[in-house]
């Protein structure tokens, strides 16, 4: 059967990341993706949640209570800043990331995710991702913003070297009113300094 946007997105990751390793939830909303992750690295792992509004951060954290999760490190901060909490010793050791583009479901809908910052925190994590490692970028895009966010982040994917990186577009294309769609950077090999 064909994936639905979720589903494939979690696919993605879990082919990817393995028990024990380190993780990035990039825009931790409401915290779905936070505890799929924190499943998947399991007990020995770990998950750096993001997100810049505290409504996200206490909904995820009481996600995380509910579900008895201890392996997450909630951040109150913009991602476009992940490298401040990364460690030198984990670059080319996170293993997978996740962002959500758009607004926080049922909060302030002017409050959304922004091409700077995204495209700052994508390149940053690109850097600390493993070989194999993926980076899956849900697009929403049907608000104000989204559209030029959208583009952003298509025009920055496309540009990607295809000797260090795979780039897959996933979506629905006889669906109304904005789909989301999910864009999947893997990272094949470490780029050589010239």
């Amino acid at each position: 059967m064909i994936k639905n946007i979720l589903q494939f997105s979690h696919q993605l990751l879990a082919d990817a990341v393995q028990v024990g390793e380190t993780v990035i939830d990039a825009t931790c909303g409401n915290g779905n993706d936070t505890i799929f992750l924190s499943n998947l690295v399991g007990d020995s792992g770990t998950v750096l949640a993001f997100d810049i509004q505290k409504q996200a951060i206490d909904s995820t954290k009481r996600r995380l209570i509910d579900e008895a999760r201890q392996n997450v490190k909630l951040i109150h901060d913009g991602h476009e800043r992940v490298t401040t909490y990364l460690l030198k010793e984990q670059k080319h050791g996170i293993a997978g990331a996740i962002f959500n583009l758009g607004y926080l479901p049922r909060s302030d809908k002017t409050i959304i995710t922004k091409s700077e910052s995204t495209l700052q925190a994508i390149q940053q994590i690109l850097d600390y991702l493993k070989t194999n490692g993926v980076v899956v970028i849900v697009i929403y895009y049907g608000h104000e913003g989204g559209l030029e966010e959208k583009e952003n982040v298509i025009t920055f994917v496309k540009q990607l070297d295809q000797s260090a990186y795979h780039v897959l577009r996933y979506e629905f294309i006889n669906q109304k009113n904005n789909p989301p769609f999910v864009v999947a950077i893997q990272k094949r090999k470490e780029k050589l300094n010239k």
